[in-house]
């Protein structure tokens, strides 16, 4: 069996109204794509706790899927007559029928952090087995090691983490940074999130890292005193967890801030200057970790 990709040229504008019509003309499936992925040219787009909707990119793909057979001319005829839009550009693919399973597998491959910190996909094998090695597979809660924001603080976590450490992951998604810092060592490691789903995640990973964590929702965790706290969430919430966080970190304690964009970073920076002795930025790609010193 096989099935016809139809991908369309759209703009910002557009981009809602041709994937609806698509659908209601017999699509499958159709999704919204950055023109430019993966080229200089590629937009980011992120949205944070109380700003607007970030909207979509301003270049567009509409990629549909469709039975085999079906006539793509009178689909982009009646497409155009529905939307009132006038010489779409558009190409065709054809996809064949595939162990999708496996074809999604194939995209993720063990991640190395550091020679001795590795996150490791369930169905690889460790290409170092005497490194510290986290198992955790792509899943509905952010955090795989892939992100920059991720490999930041796991990086860090590498250089800061001892046998006495006690450590709070805030905003623990996956919970891959309190399941790292275990593995590193800490003698007790807590992890908080208002995702329930990021709650569930964390108690999942970890039990398959054999690690013991306390995982709680935000909302129900009670602040405690501790060694080191990192916290890789959005910098609109860091900047107004700034208060919450400083308390949770011990006088000479660490902090580790991600999520943070490159021009964002002076602005959180100073917020956490008030509690902190903040530390020279790291920077990878367009992301930003920052640290400090509990004053």
């Amino acid at each position: 069996m096989a099935w016809v990709s139809l991908k369309i040229e759209a703009q910002d504008n557009t981009a809602d109204l041709i994937s609806d019509t698509l659908m209601g003309l017999g699509a499958l499936s159709a999704i919204i794509e950055d023109a430019n992925a993966d080229t200089l040219d590629e937009q980011p787009i992120f949205g944070e706790p109380g700003d607007p909707p970030p909207g979509i990119w301003q270049q567009n793909l509409v990629s549909a899927l469709f039975d085999e057979g079906i006539d793509v001319s009178k689909i982009m005829a009646d497409l155009q007559h529905e939307t009132k839009l006038a010489n779409l550009q558009y190409s065709t693919e054809s996809i064949q029928e595939q162990d999708w399973v496996r074809a999604t597998q194939s995209q993720f491959d063990p991640i190395k952090i550091t020679d001795n910190l590795w996150i490791v996909p369930t169905w690889h094998s460790a290409p170092n087995t005497n490194a510290i090695n986290i198992v955790l597979d792509p899943g509905l809660a952010f955090g795989t090691g892939s992100h920059p924001t991720t490999h930041l603080c796991l990086a860090w976590l590498t250089q800061t983490v001892s046998a006495q450490s006690t450590v709070l992951d805030y905003g623990c998604g996956s919970g891959i940074l309190a399941i790292a810092a275990k593995k590193l060592g800490a003698s007790h490691v807590v992890g908080t999130d208002i995702d329930p789903q990021a709650i569930q995640s964390s108690l999942y990973n970890a039990e398959q890292n054999h690690v013991t964590a306390e995982f709680y929702n935000a909302a129900q965790y009670q602040t405690r005193v501790f060694d080191i706290v990192v916290a890789n969430i959005l910098s609109s919430a860091l900047s107004v967890l700034a208060p919450a966080l400083a308390k949770s970190c011990k006088t000479g304690g660490k902090i580790a801030l991600s999520g943070i964009l490159k021009e964002q970073a002076a602005d959180v920076s100073a917020i956490y200057a008030e509690w902190f002795t903040m530390n020279a930025p790291q920077y990878m790609d367009a992301w930003v970790l920052l640290t400090g010193t509990k004053k």
